[in-house]
């Protein structure tokens, strides 16, 4: 009996030992080593106290100390669940700067283990990155995916977390870095990083970052690069102009051009920029599959250029949006001429706000009869189509030339007479239609109709979404 009372009681004297050098310890992977002691010992207090925070995900006010923070590590990676993302947000909440940093060092083991990790609008500081480049250069790290968009990282952050790209150890696949203020001093550092043979990353996204045609010579050199693996570059609203398309052109031309999908969508490219663009897609060694340029101030001249890109052979162009682009319908009639002509394999063509009206869809309707046809996705939402346009869309849809599988028609000026022709479309044996969206439109009554097709064996519609007033169909 004496002899388990002094066990249990030495026992406990090791276990506050070890919680005392818990409460001391820098070292987060030394804390983990630590509870899986206490866990030994059959000491399990001080992942009580967290435990209910943990499994409510209530943890972004609570006032935790050292001790306290290592143990949600603790119970995080002995989970049962697999860590695949990692969201800071649900630990920060509110607090400071310095709080969040010091949270996240506590939670690096976490973020090592996961392979998403999400720090969106969570104020990190140049801190937060150092901590984040150990955790990339860590052998044992399955970090693939890191968001850090909407934090003023600055160039002297994306330094840091280049420096952990650069790394042999880094796998990291998936990078955003949308509005982090980020010049070209920062694309230097990044481009350094895609060129090297170990670099893992496909995916990358500056969007809203103010770095200009030098920041994009900067990564067109890069990706010129043959070490460079990068798929996808996202650079929306990155003040990009003519001189940037050029750069980028080149790189496109480059063998080999991992690159596959581009996007510049509000960037003051003009025709000028486009022109240099389309001069690279007829390149042989451009693979480039996406290229989405909305708001880009595209006119005929530089769709012309486009267009001619595309009826090249081979064109490997899949994916096109041009919305918000004044092309009107004689923008339309250039894009409906090159959609027949068979070295065209575009899929997917998104035309929202490009003032076309129903003469662009006559347009269009002979497009997509053509035969083959490739278009499967196409987007005309908030054009004044009217009934005439639809009527004309519909008419095109009974015919088992058009593969078309998408269509979006928002706030296009339909009412009941167009709602009737696209029901009578949709009720037709031959119709590839799977997702149609009639959202704000005056469709009235005949709404019901397109509803009432559900039970028509030849009815195929996966989706079909009819916000119009109080009336709401989401299929």
């Amino acid at each position: 009996m004496k002899q388990t009372l002094s066990s249990s009681t030495s026992n406990n004297k090791t276990a506050e030992y070890i919680k005392k050098k818990i409460s001391t310890s820098h070292s987060p992977e030394k804390s983990i080593n630590l509870f899986h002691c206490l866990n030994e010992l059959g000491d399990h207090s001080l992942v009580e106290k967290v435990q209910d925070y943990v499994k409510s995900g209530t943890l972004s006010d609570a006032k935790f100390s050292s001790s306290q923070w290592s143990a949600v590590v603790f119970l995080l990676l002995t989970s049962e669940t697999k860590l695949d993302e990692f969201y800071l947000k649900k630990f920060v909440g509110r607090r400071s700067k310095s709080e969040n940093v010091k949270v996240l060092q506590k939670l690096l083991p976490v973020v090592k283990e996961s392979r998403s990790v999400q720090l969106c609008d969570c104020d990190i500081a140049d801190e937060g990155c150092a901590a984040l480049a150990s955790a990339l250069r860590s052998d044992s790290s399955q970090l693939r995916e890191l968001n850090l968009s909407d934090i003023k990282l600055g160039d002297s952050g994306v330094k840091q977390l280049s420096a952990g790209l650069e790394n042999l150890h880094c796998k990291l696949e998936i990078l955003w870095l949308r509005n982090c203020g980020v010049t070209d001093k920062g694309c230097a550092a990044l481009a350094s990083a895609l060129s090297l043979n170990q670099s893992h990353l496909r995916k990358l996204d500056l969007s809203m970052n103010d770095i200009g045609n030098s920041g994009v010579n900067l990564l067109s050199a890069g990706l010129e690069n043959p070490q460079c693996k990068l798929q996808t570059l996202i650079l929306r609203d990155c003040g990009i102009a003519k001189q940037g398309c050029e750069f980028l052109a080149s790189a496109l031309k480059s063998n080999p051009s991992h690159l596959r999908d581009l996007h510049l969508s509000d960037n003051k490219l003009g025709n000028s920029g486009v022109e240099q663009l389309s001069a690279a897609l007829k390149n042989p060694h451009c693979k480039l599959q996406k290229l989405k340029l909305t708001n880009c101030g595209v006119r005929n001249k530089g769709l012309a250029a486009l267009t001619s890109a595309l009826a090249s052979n081979p064109s490997h162009l899949r994916n096109l949006n041009l919305s918000e682009n004044k092309l009107q319908n004689s923008g339309v009639e250039l894009l409906s001429d090159v959609l027949e002509n068979p070295h065209c394999k575009l899929e997917i063509l998104w035309l929202r706000r490009c003032n076309v009206t129903d003469a662009g869809c006559d347009d269009l309707a002979s497009a997509l009869l053509s035969n083959p046809s490739h278009l499967r996705q196409l987007n005309l939402s908030w054009n004044k189509l009217g009934n005439a346009g639809v009527k004309l869309l519909s008419d095109v849809l009974k015919n088992p030339q058009c593969k078309l599988e998408s269509l979006r028609l928002i706030n296009c000026g339909v009412t009941d007479e167009g709602c009737v022709a696209l029901a009578s479309a949709l009720g037709s044996n031959t119709s590839h239609l799977r997702e149609l969206d009639l959202s704000d439109n005056k469709l009235g009554d005949s709404v019901k109709l397109l509803s009432a097709l559900k039970d028509d064996p030849y009815y195929k519609l996966d989706r079909l979404n009819c916000y119009c007033g109080a009336m709401i169909i989401v299929e």
